[in-house]
């Protein structure tokens, strides 16, 4: 009767100890977030006009998807809302429906910086973000 209950108990450990393996690589992968997530900070020069600071906050959602918001420091303005954003193979798209603008880059190896090219009205300026702490 023991030896019953012994092999009842290290079945019981054997299959624990094999789920919780199982379920291992699921819990870890869903606890990394994307590589681009974090608050980027650039400066766009349009040239004749003032340089304009740019702050983009990209955040990533439960279900895997992203969103973000660009700040405007020099102008007081924050929180205006990124509409669409896609990140896949060290390439960003985003595009923001209320200031009509969008934004095409590249994050390098090293993930410190996004060079890329902002459309706002048609003119595209040359943007560099630069990940902050």
């Amino acid at each position: 009767m023991k030896n019953h209950h012994v092999l009842r108990l290290q079945l019981g450990l054997a299959l624990t100890l094999i789920l919780g393996l199982a379920l291992t690589p699921v819990l870890t992968m869903a606890a990394d977030p994307p590589r681009i997530v974090g608050t980027w900070e650039g400066v766009l020069d349009p040239g004749a006009q003032p340089k304009k600071h740019v702050v983009v906050h990209i955040s990533a959602e439960q279900d895997g998807s992203l969103s973000g918001t660009i700040d405007y420091p020099d102008q007081d303005v924050s929180g205006i809302q990124i509409t669409a954003i896609t990140y896949k193979a060290h390439i960003l798209h985003f595009e923001s429906i209320p200031n009509l603008s969008s934004f095409d880059g590249t994050l390098n190896k090293e993930d410190t910086e996004i060079a890329g090219t902002r459309k706002q009205g048609g003119a595209p300026l040359a943007l560099v973000l630069k990940r902050t702490s």
